[in-house]
């Protein structure tokens, strides 16, 4: 079908009025829009935009994604792919492109700037300054991924600001990602050219950005939840705000997208129009993205809502095409290559132990809801000589196993796990993602990374009566099958890591940032025990 018209009631964000309308779509893009005496009572809208995303995160490669994401509205990410850049480099980040092109959604994908992420880790591949000039040449690249180095860009090293200087080069934006970052330093972290930050945690921190021009995410995925603390700056900055989920597991994901984001905020009394200015307009206008805002010649991208409060989703259309309707997807399911970086031997349970050395252990403290960790003291529990999980304590031995090649195994503490019993593992370990675990036990912990092992990447979790592994065979980070199966299927897993006595919301989620080094302030990673503040090694024991 060439024409194809939609009627309903109309929300004009740009001149923020809303009036009974037919819009006529010819060949996928918008020909007429027609003001009308009456209309049915449901509402168009532009489609809702994650404006920052990992899609490898959702565990589900693009095409699987989008199926998912249509069904919330959901017409377009802004999708960084430096986890799949860590583990294959060049290779992935064209897997993820020519993937998310089997499918009608906008994937609009950066040029990974940090891979590695950090000297201090190991990772499967490199992205060089050369590597980022080649992307950032590409149509569709759209930006310059986040510049997680911040201290590299406040020390003018040469191979960051080389890349910052060759997305200037071709007009494309850099994104920023400086958590805790104020003051003197924040502007100039923002006058060499970054032009956003998701990962403000405090309504302070992201005051300071956006006063310095810089564009605030707000942030809502499964582990880092900052809504609450930035949603009061939206009705002085509008035009400077937008959302993203960031990481979000595959049953968070099925249950809602932005579309939930922009429910609550209306819920709070925050002005409809700003809401969709955030949600479907800033992300299009700051990348410069091909998805429409229903305008005359636009691509016909738009979505039908049942009202403006709980925004139900009642159709979506992608460059005219009925993608979703009714809470079912119209996306059909492909089966994906697979493509991997995974070169390790099984483990036996004496390379976790840990010999008592000391009077005191450094233990990461997770902090439910966030990315950042605090860092305490304590007393080991001590047994034969070797330290232990303390289980009473809330104590358990934390591990990362270079899943690249053989190297001895990095181990650490952790507390605010919760586990009573066995242990959870993960190849989705950012950034490097190499195999982390968390256990009350050496032969569990040793149990789980194996299954990891056994599958090529995945999550699992194991106790004495019952084993569970998802697995993840596309760089040990995705998986082709069916979204909704691979949904229920790391709902199961959570509801067993729960079981196990986990408290967290997302006990997957909260393990697989236990490594990424650069939010502070103790992390994990395969070389040992870091110190975010101060950027280098600590002991485990003192």
């Amino acid at each position: 079908m060439n024409t194809l018209d939609i009627t309903g009631q109309l929300v004009d964000i740009h001149q923020k009025r809303i009036y009974p309308a037919r819009i006529v779509i010819q060949h996928g893009k918008i020909a007429e829009i027609t003001p009308m005496e009456s209309a049915p009572e449901v509402f168009i809208i532009p489609g809702f935009v994650d404006a920052h995303v990992h899609i490898e995160s959702s565990m589900l490669t693009p095409c699987q994604f989008a199926r998912l994401a249509v069904v919330h509205g959901t017409i377009a990410t802004v999708s960084d792919p430096h986890e799949i850049g860590n583990v294959l480099g060049l290779e992935g980040v064209r897997y993820m492109i020519e993937n998310g092109k089997m499918v009608p959604f906008y994937f609009n994908f950066g040029a990974p700037s940090c891979v590695p992420a950090t000297i201090f880790e190991t990772a499967g591949a490199e992205i060089t300054v050369d590597d980022v000039q080649e992307l950032l040449q590409m149509e569709e690249i759209k930006y310059l991924a986040e510049m997680m180095n911040y201290p590299g860009v406040l020390h003018q090293d040469a191979s960051v600001m080389a890349k910052i200087g060759a997305a200037k080069k071709v007009g494309k934006p850099v994104d920023g990602h400086a958590p805790g970052l104020r003051g003197e330093q924040a502007l100039t972290y923002i006058e060499a050219g970054i032009s956003t930050d998701h990962e403000c945690f405090t309504a302070e921190e992201a005051l300071d950005k956006l006063k310095g021009g810089m564009k605030i995410l707000i942030r809502e995925g499964s582990a880092a939840k900052n809504f609450e603390a930035l949603i009061e700056l939206l009705p002085d900055y509008p035009d400077q705000m937008m959302f993203c989920s960031d990481d979000k597991h595959p049953d968070s994901l099925v249950s809602g997208h932005i579309n939930v984001l922009a429910a609550r905020a209306v819920e709070k009394g925050y002005d409809v129009f700003d809401v969709l200015q955030v949600a479907c307009i800033n992300p299009v206008l700051h990348y410069k993205l091909d998805s429409g805002l229903i305008r005359v010649g636009d691509n016909a991208d738009l979505i039908v809502v049942q009202n403006l409060k709980s925004f139900k989703v009642l159709q979506t259309y992608i460059k005219g095409s009925l993608v979703a309707e009714n809470g079912q997807t119209n996306i059909s399911s492909f089966e994906s290559k697979i493509i991997n970086h995974f070169d390790v031997s099984f483990k036996s349970s004496d390379q976790f132990l840990v010999k008592d050395s000391g009077k005191q252990i450094i233990v990461i403290e997770a902090i439910d809801g966030q990315l950042i960790t605090n860092k305490l003291t304590y007393q080991p529990l001590v047994q034969n000589g070797y330290i232990q999980s303390d289980v009473k304590n809330d104590i358990l031995k934390i591990a990362v196993v270079n899943r690249y090649h053989e190297a001895p195994v990095a181990i650490g503490f952790i507390k605010n796990m919760g586990l009573k019993e066995g242990a959870l593992a993960s190849s989705v370990a950012h950034d490097s993602h190499n195999i982390i675990v968390v256990g009350v036990d050496d032969e569990s912990i040793c149990k789980a990374v194996n299954l990891i092992i056994d599958a090529k990447g995945g999550l699992a979790g194991v106790t004495q009566q019952e084993e569970q592994v998802i697995a993840l065979p596309i760089a040990g980070l995705m998986t082709g099958v069916d979204g909704y199966l691979v949904a229920q299927q790391y709902e199961n897993l959570d509801v067993m890591a729960k079981k196990m006595g986990s408290t967290l919301l997302s006990p997957f989620m909260t393990l697989s940032f236990m490594a990424l080094l650069v939010i502070p302030s103790l992390k994990l990673s395969d070389k040992g025990l870091f110190d975010g503040d101060i950027f280098q090694f600590v002991p485990v024991v003192k």
